[in-house]
Protein backbone atom coordinates (compact mmCIF):
# COMPACT_ATOMS: atom_id res chain seq x y z
CA UNK A 1 0.00 0.00 0.00
CA UNK A 2 1.44 3.57 -0.83
CA UNK A 3 2.31 5.54 2.31
CA UNK A 4 1.55 9.50 2.23
CA UNK A 5 1.37 12.41 4.41
CA UNK A 6 -1.52 12.65 6.63
CA UNK A 7 -2.27 9.27 6.21
CA UNK A 8 -2.90 7.23 9.28
CA UNK A 9 -1.56 3.88 9.16
CA UNK A 10 -3.53 0.96 10.73
CA UNK A 11 -4.21 1.23 14.80
CA UNK A 12 -2.65 -2.00 16.49
CA UNK A 13 -4.54 -3.18 19.27
CA UNK A 14 -3.71 -5.65 21.64
CA UNK A 15 -4.69 -6.78 25.24
CA UNK A 16 -2.04 -7.94 27.63
CA UNK A 17 -2.96 -11.22 29.40
CA UNK A 18 -2.41 -11.00 33.56
CA UNK A 19 0.71 -13.10 33.04
CA UNK A 20 2.01 -11.29 30.42
CA UNK A 21 4.37 -9.45 32.80
CA UNK A 22 6.28 -12.61 34.21
CA UNK A 23 7.04 -14.04 30.93
CA UNK A 24 8.38 -10.35 30.09
CA UNK A 25 10.42 -10.40 33.18
CA UNK A 26 11.96 -13.81 32.13
CA UNK A 27 12.72 -12.49 28.90
CA UNK A 28 13.97 -9.04 29.53
CA UNK A 29 15.62 -9.85 32.97
CA UNK A 30 14.08 -7.02 34.45
CA UNK A 31 12.54 -8.48 37.82
CA UNK A 32 11.64 -5.46 39.31
CA UNK A 33 8.97 -6.45 41.86
CA UNK A 34 6.38 -3.79 40.44
CA UNK A 35 6.50 -5.59 37.45
CA UNK A 36 5.78 -9.30 38.77
CA UNK A 37 4.19 -9.29 42.02
CA UNK A 38 0.59 -7.66 42.17
CA UNK A 39 0.98 -7.37 46.32
CA UNK A 40 4.32 -5.14 45.96
CA UNK A 41 3.07 -2.79 43.81
CA UNK A 42 -0.31 -1.85 45.95
CA UNK A 43 2.46 -1.35 48.65
CA UNK A 44 4.26 1.32 46.87
CA UNK A 45 1.46 3.02 45.48
CA UNK A 46 0.81 1.65 41.94
CA UNK A 47 -2.85 0.10 40.84
CA UNK A 48 -1.15 -3.30 41.04
CA UNK A 49 1.05 -5.10 38.88
CA UNK A 50 2.39 -2.64 35.80
CA UNK A 51 3.75 -3.17 32.11
CA UNK A 52 7.65 -2.97 31.02
CA UNK A 53 7.65 0.27 29.50
CA UNK A 54 10.00 -1.88 26.91
CA UNK A 55 7.10 -3.88 26.33
CA UNK A 56 4.84 -0.91 25.51
CA UNK A 57 7.57 0.01 22.96
CA UNK A 58 7.67 -2.98 21.34
CA UNK A 59 3.91 -2.53 20.38
CA UNK A 60 4.75 0.72 18.92
CA UNK A 61 7.69 -0.54 16.54
CA UNK A 62 5.10 -3.79 15.63
CA UNK A 63 2.19 -1.34 14.85
CA UNK A 64 4.92 0.72 12.56
CA UNK A 65 6.91 -2.42 11.28
CA UNK A 66 3.10 -4.00 10.10
CA UNK A 67 2.18 -1.33 8.37
CA UNK A 68 5.47 -1.00 6.48
CA UNK A 69 5.68 -4.57 5.45
CA UNK A 70 8.41 -6.22 8.00
CA UNK A 71 10.56 -5.57 10.81
CA UNK A 72 13.54 -4.55 8.38
CA UNK A 73 11.60 -1.34 7.27
CA UNK A 74 11.87 0.25 10.93
CA UNK A 75 15.04 2.88 10.88
CA UNK A 76 14.41 4.42 13.98
CA UNK A 77 11.89 4.79 16.71
CA UNK A 78 12.13 7.70 19.71
CA UNK A 79 9.61 7.48 22.75
CA UNK A 80 8.54 9.18 25.29
CA UNK A 81 6.92 6.76 28.39
CA UNK A 82 4.64 9.41 30.08
CA UNK A 83 2.20 6.62 31.86
CA UNK A 84 2.32 3.28 33.24
CA UNK A 85 0.30 0.63 31.35
CA UNK A 86 -1.80 -2.32 32.73
CA UNK A 87 -2.39 -5.85 32.36
CA UNK A 88 -6.08 -7.17 31.05
CA UNK A 89 -6.11 -3.62 29.51
CA UNK A 90 -6.39 -2.75 25.55
CA UNK A 91 -3.66 -1.32 24.48
CA UNK A 92 -4.16 1.13 21.14
CA UNK A 93 -0.95 2.06 19.10
CA UNK A 94 -2.04 4.56 16.81
CA UNK A 95 0.59 6.47 14.05
CA UNK A 96 0.05 8.90 11.56
CA UNK A 97 2.66 9.96 8.62
CA UNK A 98 3.99 13.50 9.34
CA UNK A 99 6.39 13.37 6.00
CA UNK A 100 8.40 11.49 3.16
CA UNK A 101 11.91 12.31 2.80
CA UNK A 102 14.16 10.05 0.52
CA UNK A 103 12.21 6.89 0.48
CA UNK A 104 11.45 7.07 4.53
CA UNK A 105 8.72 8.37 6.12
CA UNK A 106 8.26 9.97 9.49
CA UNK A 107 5.51 8.61 11.41
CA UNK A 108 3.78 10.22 14.60
CA UNK A 109 2.61 7.36 16.94
CA UNK A 110 1.70 6.78 20.58
CA UNK A 111 0.17 3.87 22.59
CA UNK A 112 -2.97 4.52 25.04
CA UNK A 113 -4.53 2.69 27.61
CA UNK A 114 -8.40 3.26 28.37
CA UNK A 115 -7.51 6.91 27.39
CA UNK A 116 -4.27 6.97 28.97
CA UNK A 117 -1.12 7.98 26.53
CA UNK A 118 1.00 5.66 28.23
CA UNK A 119 3.58 6.17 25.22
CA UNK A 120 3.41 10.12 23.78
CA UNK A 121 5.35 12.13 21.23
CA UNK A 122 6.93 8.70 19.65
CA UNK A 123 8.16 9.14 16.22
CA UNK A 124 9.01 6.28 13.71
CA UNK A 125 11.22 6.46 10.72
CA UNK A 126 10.00 3.52 8.03
CA UNK A 127 12.32 2.65 4.83
CA UNK A 128 9.91 2.55 2.23
CA UNK A 129 12.40 1.23 0.19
Amino acid sequence: MPITPGQELPELKVTPDRFLTVRYAGASGDFNPIHIDEEFAKQVGLPGRILHGLWSMAQVARAQTEAAGGPHTLRRLSVQFRGMGVPEQELIVTSTVRELHDGNAIVDTEAQQAGNKIIRKAEAELDLG
